[in-house]
């Protein structure tokens, strides 16, 4: 059998060279004028993300062993179940600014360049002090529990993009264009620079990625505290967004218990994290949960949601 092989600098160069790619592609770098996604395009992309994730995730097994390929999946399953209701906030985005199909192509685009480095930078320094300080674990796993727990009893969100700190710092500093200039984000307005709506849109995009992120990234680190592994799950979420958006985005709203599934799932890899043996921890505070175990809980309560939704939402839909 073949030994396991180090992740070097340069596995590092050319995931990212790989990662870069990838967003080019979905830019469609040969397509200049902007169209909607339809859904039949949207549901094969969606398949082919989900498939390299997991042609990643075979990969792992011969290079780095099975059980990093499968903290790599759990990863990735959880990111990526948490990324719906990402999807939720966006759709509610686009609707208050009137965002039409062909354009919310480039702002997620746009978005997922932008929350690819941003997580990147969260990750990297999170796996640093966790290195350090071990015991930032336990304060990841009670911050997962109480924002589950708060996420369960929150009431339907609204946006309020007026409210957006970061909104209003940027119409302080930056006129806006009263209008859409294509698909523009800046524009010219008297004679000066400006930004347009749909800049504001990017914006708020990014913000609330950064807000799902605070949330998201923590709960990879219940399942691994490998960079690699952690970043890369990361990464294979946020690639697959665009898609997944214009998958689901219509019809959200028909998964009523999807919330409280996603606010499960936070806690249960919450308290994984605080149960976990870590060397900040006493010996008799320690239960370990098995990847594998971790896995399979996160999918049926996936499944359980969704299942529940849609049976409910089919019984409560009128007879024509």
């Amino acid at each position: 059998m073949l030994g396991l092989i180090e992740i070097t600098p340069w596995h590092w160069a050319g995931f990212i060279l790989f990662v870069l790619f990838c967003i080019a592609v979905d830019m469609g770098a040969f397509r200049s004028r902007p169209r909607g996604v339809t859904f039949r395009e949207a549901l094969v992309w969606s398949a082919i993300w989900f498939a390299v994730a997991m042609a990643f995730g075979g990969l792992l097994v011969p290079l780095r062993g099975r059980e990093e390929a499968t903290e790599f999946v759990t990863g990735y399953l959880i990111e990526l179940s948490l990324s719906l209701d990402n999807i939720l906030v966006i759709a509610l985005m686009f609707a208050a600014f009137q965002v039409a199909p062909e354009l919310q192509r480039r702002v997620l685009v746009w978005g997922i360049f932008g929350a690819l480095t941003m997580r990147g930078i969260m990750i990297g320094v999170g796996a640093e002090l966790v290195q350090h300080f071990a015991w930032l674990l336990y304060a990841f796993g009670a911050f997962l529990v109480i924002t589950g727990a708060k996420m369960f009893f929150s009431k339907k969100e609204a946006v309020e993009p007026e409210k957006n700190p970061v909104l209003r710092l940027a119409r302080k500093f930056f006129p806006v264009s009263p209008a859409l200039d294509g698909q523009k984000f800046f524009t010219r307005m008297n004679g000066r620079f400006a930004l347009t709506p749909l800049a504001l849109v990017l914006v708020l995009v990014e913000t609330t990625d950064l807000i799902f992120a605070v949330d998201s990234v923590p709960a990879v680190f219940s399942v691994t505290q490998k960079a690699f592994i952690v970043f890369s799950s990361n990464v294979f979420a946020i690639l697959g967004l665009r898609s997944l958006y214009f998958l689901l985005a219509g019809a959200i709203g028909l998964f009523r218990y999807l919330k409280a599934g996603l606010s499960i799932v936070l806690v249960f890899v919450g308290v994984k994290m605080l149960l976990d043996p870590h060397e900040a921890a006493p010996q008799w505070f320690q239960a370990r949960i098995p990847t594998v175990a971790s896995l399979l809980v996160v999918v049926a309560i996936l499944l359980v949601a969704i299942t529940l939704s849609i049976v409910v939402a089919r019984r409560e839909k009128p007879v024509a």
